[in-house]
């Protein structure tokens, strides 16, 4: 269940009709593998709601908060502001391989295409798959591929299979805001590949609930690790207004305790569905959203990265894999904490 089903109540705006990031009709699939004791890990494969995303561009921005990441795609898209292919999240050493793979989708759907740019995300799962294994093929990206629809699953599958975070267990999350500006409603989405943070920082709705499950099983690592995060939205932005867009998902990631340790690797990737970018033709002009309108859609990014984060966690269950064991998030204590809303305990 996701955070508004448990009454955690996160953030001003409301949600749009499936709190996630199908609300702005991105469909999302997955590829989980789970094989022996040693293999948790995945595919999971955002496509943007247009035919083809070569020919049909969407204007993007990128934020790198902490750059011990190995993102592919993004020196394009800081250079011309827009995406040209889905975007995929994996783990760290199957980047390059879910890349290719991408790179031959895009080929069969442009057959005169001489050059791409793939947009890969990762984070690091080796606490519980072991990632030298190499696991993920080619064959998982289209199976990722094949499985998109807008009513897709969050938590342990596909790329988040064998996330931590918190030293729980983490994984994909999503959520998405609606707000109102000039007349005219916005809709906000973001999500996640949660992987990251140390227990006693965990802070939900506000409450620093970490503080209180110091002592619950499963410790382990010293909290680094990395968060890759997706934003969409339909409000008209260029690449610098999604650029600003992109840096207010860091306030909703430090609401929940993210504070981009030494050997974490927080990145973000923003873009609009608003308005394409027809290859090989520069964008008409269009009317955007002036900065001194942007403070809702700046606040509607937080709170949906905060929810997101939440929302991994919610929806993850106990896992073991490669020696080690993450519990899910034990519900049962988290949510007295959340209703006696008690001051911290002083540690």
């Amino acid at each position: 269940m996701k955070a508004p089903e448990l009454g955690i109540k996160i953030g001003l705006y409301g949600h749009g009709r499936r709190n996630s990031i199908a609300d702005l009709g991105v469909k999302v699939g997955h590829a989980t593998l789970i094989e022996g004791e040693n293999i948790r890990t995945g595919v999971t494969v955002l496509l943007p709601p247009v035919e083809n995303p070569y020919r049909e561009r969407l204007f993007s921005a990128t934020f790198v908060m902490n750059g011990f990441s190995k993102p592919i795609g993004f020196v394009q898209v800081e250079e011309l502001g827009y995406i040209e292919t889905p975007i995929a999240l994996t783990n760290t050493l199957s980047v390059y391989t879910v890349a290719n793979a991408m790179v031959k989708h895009m080929i069969e759907l442009n057959p005169d295409l001489k050059s791409v740019s793939p947009v890969v995300m990762e984070c690091n799962d080796s606490y519980l798959n072991d990632i030298r294994a190499m696991k993920v093929g080619e064959e998982h990206y289209f199976e990722a591929l094949k499985n998109a629809k807008l009513d897709f699953e969050e938590g342990s599958v596909g790329a988040g299979t064998g996330m931590s975070a918190f030293e729980f267990k983490g994984g994909i999350g999503s959520s998405s805001r609606v707000v109102e500006i000039g007349g005219e409603n916005y809709t906000v989405a973001s999500l996640v590949l949660a992987n990251f943070g140390r227990r006693e920082d965990l802070t939900i709705a506000g409450v620093p609930v970490g503080l209180y499950l110091g002592d619950y099983p499963g410790r382990g690592t010293s909290g680094k690790g990395s968060i890759s995060m997706v934003v969409a939205t339909d409000a008209p932005l260029t690449a610098r207004g999604l650029k600003r867009l992109a840096k207010r998902a860091i306030v909703g990631l430090a609401r929940t305790g993210g504070y981009a340790y030494h050997g974490s690797g927080d990145v973000v990737l923003a873009f609009s569905t608003a308005q394409t970018v027809p290859a090989g033709k520069e964008p008409e002009m269009t009317s955007f959203l002036p900065d001194n309108a942007l403070n809702g859609i700046f606040r509607a990014t937080a709170e949906a990265t905060e929810e997101a984060v939440v929302n991994a966690l919610l929806q993850t269950k106990t896992m073991e894999g490669n020696g080690h064991v993450r519990h899910g998030l034990p519900i049962g204590k988290v949510l007295p904490l959340l209703g006696k809303h008690s001051r911290s305990p002083g540690f």
